[in-house]
């Protein structure tokens, strides 16, 4: 059987072929000996990556039965609920035993066959064509591997696709990288950029402010809002208050909109009881996309003093400075949310700097914002791509 993908680069207009993996793709089936120095790899994102900080010396440890994988090398792990554990080794090291070690010829590009092996779990389906198993334990050894049939293009096609989808990885690797750099840079200047340890100013300040900042009771700075909706929202403007944004009217369920509802105003905060790693005992979520209804379960609070919105979306959420003050104004379930005894949080004080500064501090959080998103999106974008050019660029 002959065939030819959707998308093709120039100059390449011939059928690909059909060979067996076992002519293009031999088995690496060394065993790890004692004495060597070698790194303990494992498979991160389709790539063989050192799995330790250190070279790891295998002599003071029972590694016998470990395989050699050597730079260039594909190893995938053959037991059904870890495929897709597949990537193209950057070491010469050692992999563990579920592993089976592929070594490719000079009729087999590396990355190719990696990426095709990944593509919509290749490996399980080769397992699947070959023995018609529907149990969860078999494997996809070697031998039966290497007896499949796989359509194939010349060397040289498999270099070309292979080289654009290394670039498209390389995108993808930087922008995640950006991303993640932001996203460290944010959470170092949270813990710098407000008082923390009954400290008085922030470690990090912008240039022309420098006295102190005030602590103030929240109960001066916000009062309860108990605003029903009489009709003025329907669900186009229900707030999902966890993740802050507008959910689809489809997914609103309430059939008590009009009646068991508060209106949450932009800039109001909502007191979140759900608890999780970041946030031990709830959280109050800022309103930064508009006014709208949430449930009553909820309870809401408004500004009474001037405010940048802003700033107060991150200075509310800094567990650090939160938890101590939640812990002594919450109920706490074991079976559902905290709830929020709002005479002892407005008894509670905070540090607050002037609202020149408030606007300074917001400002910048929100740029940051702005390039996490932007760093995502585009992450996402190429990941879509590479998975389309996946789907088109293979027989």
């Amino acid at each position: 059987m002959m065939g030819k993908p959707k998308i093709r680069f120039k100059g390449y207009n011939e059928d690909w072929e059909q060979r067996k993996l076992g002519e293009v793709l031999k088995e690496r089936t060394e065993r790890a000996r004692g004495g060597e120095e070698l790194l303990s790899v494992t498979i991160a994102n389709g790539v063989i990556r050192q799995a330790d900080s250190e070279k790891r010396n295998i002599a003071s440890e029972d590694k016998s039965n470990y395989k050699i994988v050597r730079k260039g090398d594909i190893p995938y792990n053959s037991m059904r609920m870890w495929q897709g554990a597949v990537g193209n080794s950057e070491y010469d090291g050692i992999v563990s035993p579920a592993y089976t070690v592929l070594v490719p010829t000079d009729e087999a590009n590396a990355k190719f066959f990696m990426e095709c092996f990944k593509k919509e779990n290749s490996l399980q389906l080769f397992q699947r064509w070959s023995q018609g198993l529907t149990s969860d334990t078999w494997n996809l050894k070697y031998p039966t591997l290497s007896s499949m049939r796989f359509s194939m293009p010349s060397i040289e096609e498999q270099n070309r696709i292979a080289g654009d989808f290394e670039q498209l990885d390389n995108l993808i690797t930087l922008h995640q990288h950006k991303c993640d750099e932001m996203k460290k840079l944010k959470k170092y200047m949270l813990q710098k950029m407000f008082p923390q340890n009954g400290k008085k100013v922030p470690e990090i300040r912008f240039d022309g402010f420098t006295n102190d900042w005030e602590q103030r009771k929240f109960g001066d700075l916000f009062s309860r809002r108990m605003e029903r909706n009489l009709g003025q929202f329907d669900n186009t403007r229900w707030i999902s208050v966890a993740k802050m944004y507008f959910q689809n009217p489809d997914k609103v369920t309430s059939n008590n909109i009009d009646t068991r509802t508060y209106v949450m105003h932009e800039g109001d905060i909502a007191f979140e009881g759900h608890t999780n790693q970041e946030y031990r005992f709830g959280r109050f979520v800022a309103n930064d996309i508009g006014d709208g209804v949430i449930s009553e379960l909820f309870p809401i609070y408004q500004h009474i003093t001037s405010y940048d919105n802003n700033y107060w979306k991150y200075a509310i959420q800094i567990e650090a400075i939160m938890a101590p003050k939640l812990l002594r104004c919450i109920e706490i379930s074991y079976t559902s949310s905290n709830k929020l005894d709002e005479k002892f949080f407005l008894e509670e004080y905070t540090m607050v700097p002037t609202i020149e500064e408030q606007q300074k501090i917001g400002a910048y959080f929100t740029s940051l914002d702005h390039l996490i998103t932007l760093h995502q999106h585009k992450c996402d974008e190429l990941q879509n791509l590479k998975k389309y050019m996946l789907q088109n660029m293979f027989v």
